[in-house]
Order: C-alpha cells, then structure tokens, then sequence
C-alpha cells in the first residue's frame, strides 16, 4: 500500500484538489451541489474549519480551508464530506465500479484520495486563490471569472480583494507550480 505523505500543520491552511470517480461532471448539478452544501455543513458542525476560498467545476474542485488551532485532521474531514455525499448522491450518478471499490463499500462518485498542499505565506495563499477563481476560465467553462456561480470569487469582489474585471483582460499570472505542486 502506498504511504502518502500528507503536510501535518495543526491549525493550518491548506489548498486541497478532489476529483469525482473518472473525472464524471456530476459536481455542478442542481442536487449535487445542495447534497455537498449539506455534506460540508454538517462536517463542520463537528469538526469545524474555514473555507477561505473555493470553487466548484464539473469535475472538480479546489478550495482552501483553514483548520482550528491544534487541530491538523483535514483527512477525517473529506472522508466524511465524501461519505455523507457517496450515501445521499450516489445512486444518481452511474459509474462502473471495480471489484476493489465494490469491496471497499465505495460508490462511483469519487476518486480515493485527493491533493493537498499546505499555504507557506501569504503570497502562496494569494497565488492558490488566484489560481482557484481562474480555474473556469482556464477550463473554458466561462470567458471571466464573474460569470461563473460556483465560487467564492464574487466574495472576493465584495470583500475588495479583486476588482469584478479581475481575470477579463488578460490570464492572472500565476506560478507554474501553483495548484499542481
């Protein structure tokens, strides 16, 4: 069995990527999404932690969470965000499921593990969430990250931390490295 290894930072912040099972584009539909808002909410009820950033893509998400002080157990989070959204989703989406997913009680939603990497500074943090709010456009999902709903870009706009034409005139530029450490 493979031995990852994970950044343990108790009361981190941390730039996570999750994948559905063979990239299905499932994430962005009406129920999905109200059954992952739900999934997150009642984790954090438990086991709280902030979302500083996020977006949502058919396939895919990025976000950036901070955990509580003393607290480094992000796994225990997504295994539970995942569980709870496999149990109330997951006969919604149809996927071939191996014999090791079957054994494993896994449904076809999503991939096994996910990426983490833990924010250094505060420009790494900067650069994760520029890279965040211009994923669909890098995508070709929208020509500007305004246009896309299913992030935490227009917070940012309101917080004044982007202008709204943030990303319309030209790419951001953004570390080679950025989100694919």
């Amino acid at each position: 069995m493979s031995n990852y290894r994970r950044a343990w930072t108790k009361g981190g912040c941390f730039f996570f990527t999750v994948v559905t099972h063979d990239r299905r584009p499932w994430l962005c539909a009406p129920a999905a999404r109200t059954v992952l808002r739900h999934a997150i909410e009642t984790v954090r009820r438990k086991h709280p932690f902030r979302i500083d950033a996020w977006v949502l893509l058919p396939d895919h998400l990025h976000c950036i969470w901070t955990l509580p002080d003393g607290d480094v157990d992000f796994s225990l989070r997504w295994r539970l965000i995942k569980l709870i959204t496999s149990r109330q989703y997951g006969d919604r989406v149809t996927s071939t499921i191996n014999v090791s997913r079957r054994k494993r009680g896994e449904t076809g939603l999503w991939q096994r593990r996910f990426w983490e990497h833990r924010i250094r500074d505060g420009a790494d943090f900067s650069a994760h969430c520029d890279y965040i709010h211009y994923n669909p456009v890098r995508h070709g999902l929208c020509l500007k990250p305004w246009e896309w709903p299913y992030s935490t870009f227009r917070r940012f706009v309101e917080q004044g931390i982007y202008p709204s034409d943030w990303g319309t005139a030209a790419a951001p530029t953004i570390g080679e490295k950025t989100g694919r450490e």
